[in-house]
């Protein structure tokens, strides 16, 4: 089934807190108050493909969409809407597929490159380099048609003072690796079809940990609030998993659904007690964590069972092997590193403590692996249309919006959950943005 898109809409996204909508249209670009809806600024300067904000700031980072120079997908300019004045433009060697910011950090990702900046006197801290972000059919291209949120898998969290970037590990772990090169001599060009997710602290510049968070290939990424959980999904869509950063345990394990689905989203709420999530089969699931949530019947975390295998190096005991950025973590990875051996030693240990101890765990232990389900959940009003859902930070509600260029809002009840009621709908778009050059 074809997916229902508005055609004048290139791009929407929530900000850091979740109060404001950023669009960015054929015609230009505008910001919108969730709570009250309204729009409060537009400015119809040429095509925009990317138009993230610094939380509610004026301080925008734009990129283009269209041929014009002034518009190229490879441009980023960073503008102040209060001063209406230009603050700095950068050129990069490829099309922008994304832009994170948090209050120190600006992260700009390309097909193969993630430039990281400080965002207070917008120096190059660092690169790093990747193999090609594995976007493809998940996402639209600006140039193709449109698209909403990033067009690329990556997460930076939000706090300035916990930075995380996550995005697809570019080096399948130790125990992956050998595995699929005995099933499948895949090309050294293709991008790993790995579920390995790298955490790279944009503070230190260095890697922080490595997650094994999904077989599959990851497909979303998410990091709360306050920098201390990640969200995955891989591209089957039907389990979701959290975990801790920078120590990467699992935390929770949830079921979206049985069948495969596209996931649009992932967002937590701002005290990171719910997690949303929409996918491509018309409903949003929300996700309740706490204590006995998540982990009564799905994941086990480290403090109930210290055997549990992480599928992950720790923090603690790995850092020597991962100090000196992604060039030096790749380098090691190859080789016979420190970190290598841990990985070896924990997966071995992990194995003879599983098959020794899993015969003996009776039925409510073995329960507790099973991932659970949603506490609520919603229907939207309209099937075929991408979405990307939120969970407002002031009232009980579910914000979500849609590819068509709608915005709802749905009532959420706190306290027993089921079906989410729709309140309110409104359009992102106004009769300027609607109207063809």
């Amino acid at each position: 089934m074809a997916e229902r898109l508005n055609p004048n809409m290139l791009f929407a996204n929530f900000n850091q807190d979740f109060t404001c909508i950023s669009v960015g249209t054929r015609k230009g670009y505008s910001i919108t108050n969730c709570d009250p809806f309204g729009r409060v600024y537009t400015m119809n300067d040429g095509a925009r493909g990317i138009v993230e904000m610094l939380f509610c700031t004026s301080l925008l980072a734009l990129v283009g969409a269209a041929d014009h120079p002034h518009l190229s997908p490879r441009k980023l300019q960073i503008v102040n809407t209060k001063r209406q004045s230009m603050i700095c433009e950068l050129l990069f060697p490829s099309s922008i597929l994304a832009v994170k910011m948090n209050r120190k950090t600006l992260v700009i990702v390309l097909e193969v490159e993630i430039y990281i900046y400080d965002i207070s006197n917008m120096k190059l801290l660092h690169v790093i380099e990747t193999t090609p972000n594995p976007n493809g059919e998940y996402h639209f291209s600006v140039r193709e048609t449109k698209y909403l949120s990033s067009a690329a898998i990556v997460a930076l969290s939000p706090s300035a003072d916990n930075s995380y970037l996550a995005y697809p590990s570019p080096v399948p772990s130790p125990a992956l690796a050998q595995t699929s090169a005995a099933q499948q001599p895949s090309p050294a060009a293709a991008a790993p079809s790995t579920g390995d997710v790298l955490l790279f602290s944009t503070r230190s510049l260095t890697v922080a940990n490595v997650i094994q968070a999904h077989k599959s290939p990851i497909s979303f990424l998410s990091v709360n609030s306050s920098g201390t959980m990640l969200a995955t999904a891989s591209d089957k869509g039907t389990v979701i998993r959290v975990w801790s950063i920078p120590g990467a345990e699992k935390l929770y394990q949830f079921r979206r659904g049985t069948r495969e689905a596209r996931i649009y989203s992932i967002n937590f709420n701002l005290v990171s007690t719910l997690l949303v999530v929409s996918s491509a089969h018309d409903t949003v699931h929300i996700f309740k964590l706490g204590q006995g949530q998540g982990q009564g019947r799905g994941a086990v975390s480290s403090a109930q069972s210290p055997s549990s295998p992480s599928g992950s190096i720790d923090s603690r005991e790995g850092s020597q092997g991962l100090d000196g950025g992604y060039d030096a973590y790749v380098d090691k990875k190859k080789g016979n590193s420190v970190s290598s051996t841990l990985r070896r030693k924990s997966l071995h240990l992990t194995k003879n403590l599983t098959s020794s101890v899993g015969g003996y765990l009776p039925n409510t232990l073995t329960e507790m692996w099973e991932p659970s389900r949603d506490f609520a959940f919603l229907r939207l009003p309209t099937s075929g249309a991408r979405c990307i859902a939120a969970l407002s930070g002031t009232m009980p509600q579910v914000m979500v919006i849609s590819s068509e260029g709608y915005f709802y809002s749905y009532n959420i009840d706190l306290e027993n959950g089921g079906e989410c009621s729709l309140m309110k709908q409104y359009s992102l778009l106004d009769s300027n943005d609607e109207k063809n050059d």
